[in-house]
């Protein structure tokens, strides 16, 4: 399937308020609710609709439909996610994809494995199916990264109504898992060896984490998560450790209760940084990129209630600054993803999205 795809259009010319000035252009307009983004070599990309659409973006400014993407549950936030690239795909062709699957009265979390060619997914494979099977459509993670070791790395929330589990290792609820990239749990994950542990956790005790990335020199592991109402986190991920919801939270509960009297606890990792009010954060990037000198080594979070990005200076693990941008754009940022041309492109959530490329401004 062919569509027109709007052309590369500057939309703003502004200057930020760090040393390295920017344009935002509008790539692709007219999307259902974008939720992840990769870059194929050549200069295309895929992007996920939340609707359960695999679009290819051409350089030739054409939007190809993707066939063979599995069936998706799509209810409230539950839907297609994210999209990867096999670190190894110029050679294998392999994607990873995570959805939610199920019903209304019994859904999970799962991620997928097939090969791309020809604007079509082949050779589908089911790698993985969170466990218990839940009956809320929301809160389902659904981020994933590869690691230096080559294993993968996959988010999932607490589904809601279940924060009780993600304090418990016999269920992925509130959890992060590593595999594998065929799906398989490698031997030297924390719990392997525990009885009555799933024994593809790596860490636990989180709420709905939403964004990944890892530094390439030292393989340090950032999440971030929703809070409730205030109390979003921004983690340093270490296996086998325990991040504390609900038992410890900076956030209240949506009716205004507390979900928990404490906001530390011995034995419970506390967060970098907390967003009070919540900025709700969604995808994020480690800037490594030469187009902006200036960004270099900084997380770049989308927020989806602030309705920006939020740049954190970073002094190795330690946030030493914040910076509010991209507001002029007035959209809830879903995702934001460094392509290879060293450039910032954003992913709006709404219907109808857009993908923005942040450019420097010559």
């Amino acid at each position: 399937m062919r569509t027109s795809l709007a052309l590369c259009l500057t939309v703003f010319i502004l200057g930020s308020a760090s040393a390295d000035g920017y344009r935002l252009e509008t790539v692709a307009e007219d999307l259902v609710h974008p939720w992840s983004l990769a870059f194929l070599p050549g200069g295309d990309m895929l992007v996920t609709e939340r609707g359960g659409a695999l679009k290819r973006l051409a350089a030739d400014g054409m939007v190809h439909l993707v066939s063979g993407v599995p069936q998706v549950y799509v209810r409230s936030q539950g839907g297609l996610f994210e999209i990867a690239l096999d670190p190894d795909f110029e050679s294998n062709g392999l994607v990873y994809l995570t959805y939610a699957h199920g019903k209304p009265e019994a859904n999970h979390l799962r991620l997928a494995r097939a090969t791309f060619t020809d604007d079509a997914l082949h050779d589908l494979q089911i790698l993985f199916e969170s466990v218990p099977a839940k009956d809320t459509p929301v809160h389902y993670g659904g981020r994933m990264t590869f690691l230096p070791d080559g294993t993968l790395l996959l988010t999932m929330g607490d589904g809601f109504d279940y924060r009780e589990a993600a304090q418990r290792l016999d269920n992925h609820l509130g959890k992060t898992v590593r595999l594998h990239r065929d799906g398989r749990v490698p031997d030297d994950n924390p719990f392997v060896a525990q009885p009555g542990a799933l024994p593809e956790i790596w860490t636990y005790g989180h709420r709905n984490p939403q964004g990944l990335a890892v530094t390439a020199e030292s393989g340090d592991v950032f999440l971030h998560e929703h809070g409730p109402r205030g109390g979003d986190e921004l983690n340093l991920l270490e296996p086998g450790k325990n991040y504390g919801w609900p038992i410890i939270t900076y956030g209240l509960d949506y009716s205004g209760a507390y979900v928990s009297p404490y906001t530390e606890m011995e034995g419970l990792e506390q967060p970098i940084i907390h967003w009070t009010p919540s900025i709700a954060p969604a995808g994020m990037a480690l800037y490594d990129g030469e187009a902006f000198p200036g960004w270099q080594g900084d997380l770049f979070v989308a927020a989806l209630v602030e309705k920006s990005v939020r740049r954190l200076q970073m002094d190795g693990r330690r946030v030493i600054g914040q910076q509010v941008l991209f507001r002029e754009l007035d959209a809830r940022m879903r995702e934001v993803r460094v392509g290879p041309d060293g450039f910032l492109y954003l992913l709006t959530d709404a219907d109808p999205g857009r993908i923005v490329r942040v450019r420097p401004d010559p």
